[in-house]
């Protein structure tokens, strides 16, 4: 392996639309496409291949690759063509890479084929929104369409906080300051509390990870920023249920009521094949948090929330998970069974009848 190959090969994944690139010893580099891992016709990795991988990657951010790493996550940019989530990992011994492709153009909603909806919710002047869904599924992607509409019609004041930076932004209308923990701060936490002293309109934070980072964005909010940030849930409830979880029992009601306050909407999504098998789509529940909704948080009834959800389609254009996988059935963009493998429910073929 040389500069040469590693570059030919990272050049072939932004060509072919790869979404993630594999380098393990003894497989040759595996591509991730359309939801599908691929296996190159290349020759397997030796230790020595995936080294010296792991060195040009670190070497880029002025660091040499330590004798004990056990995993860490950083970037990688390739010159005139997009850059990469780099997570660098040590399994049986080896050194091992997953390299996920960060395109330089950042989508706009209909480009994602996000709904509308979306630009409603980041015109809240103050408060937090959630995207929200499993690894892999379009979260940073659905955030950073997210900050470039706001950036794109807004005069506002925007500080990232990212573990590593993914997207590229561009100062538009707005003015955007990127942080990257373990480069630029030396954590969400920290960083949260310094980008108060920051003059931000606009606060983006790449995950709240532990509770000290989701104390500190309710805090944000509740001094009038906008937040966004991802967590790894796959509803508007269990991510409620996931926050509240992270405060001891004696102070949660109190959290509830907090977020109730502050909560703007969340969007929990997950990717889906098309029909053809040529591309993804986003399959999404969107919360929008009515009075009703907060009055289901505040009060603990978080299981009445997916019905306010579905009730909401046509006044607050919200929708349930189910109700977007019917919507793309009956445009024919996915198939019955991709839908049905896709939702939480049992019962989507018997609402798709009815529908």
């Amino acid at each position: 392996m040389d500069i040469a190959t590693l570059t030919q090969i990272l050049e072939i994944a932004f060509e072919k639309k790869v979404s993630d690139i594999h380098f393990e010893v003894d497989n040759p580099p595996i591509f991730r496409a359309r939801g599908h891992l691929i296996r190159s016709k290349l020759s397997n990795l030796t230790g020595k291949d995936t080294e010296f991988i792991a060195s040009a990657v670190m070497e880029q951010q002025g660091r040499q690759l330590p004798e004990n790493l056990r995993e860490f996550d950083t970037s990688y940019n390739l010159s005139n063509v997009g850059r990469f989530r780099v997570s660098i990992f040590r399994q049986r011994g080896n050194i091992g890479l997953v390299m996920r492709v960060i395109p330089h153009h950042i989508g706009t909603f209909d480009e994602l084929n996000l709904p509308p909806v979306l630009g409603s919710i980041t015109k809240a002047p103050n408060g937090l929104i959630l995207v929200c869904g499993p690894t892999g599924n379009g979260k940073s992607t659905t955030m950073a369409s997210m900050i470039r509409h706001i950036n794109d019609n807004f005069n506002y004041s925007i500080i990232t906080i990212e573990d590593p930076i993914e997207f590229i932004f561009q100062s538009n209308r707005s003015c955007i300051i990127q942080r990257e923990v373990g480069i630029d701060t030396d954590g969400f936490g920290g960083a949260l509390k310094a980008a108060m002293r920051m003059d931000p309109d606009v606060i983006m934070v790449g995950e709240m990870r532990d509770h000290e980072t989701i104390d500190a964005c309710i805090k944000a909010a509740e001094t009038g920023h906008l937040v966004l940030s991802t967590l790894h849930t796959n509803s508007a409830a269990s991510t409620i249920n996931r926050i509240v979880g992270h405060f001891p029992t004696q102070v949660q009601e109190n959290i509830r009521h907090r977020l109730a306050e502050i909560l703007v909407g969340t969007v929990s999504l997950r990717l889906v094949r098309s029909k053809k098998g040529d591309a993804v789509l986003p399959a999404m529940e969107v919360m929008y948090a009515t009075s009703t909704i907060k009055t289901c948080i505040r009060d603990g009834h978080l299981d009445d929330i997916e019905q306010y959800i579905e009730k909401g389609r046509d006044e607050y254009q919200m929708q349930t998970l189910d109700q977007h996988l019917i919507q793309l059935c009956k445009q024919e963009l996915i198939t019955l069974d991709e839908a049905k493998r896709a939702s939480r429910s049992t019962d989507l073929e018997r609402k798709l009848l009815y529908s």
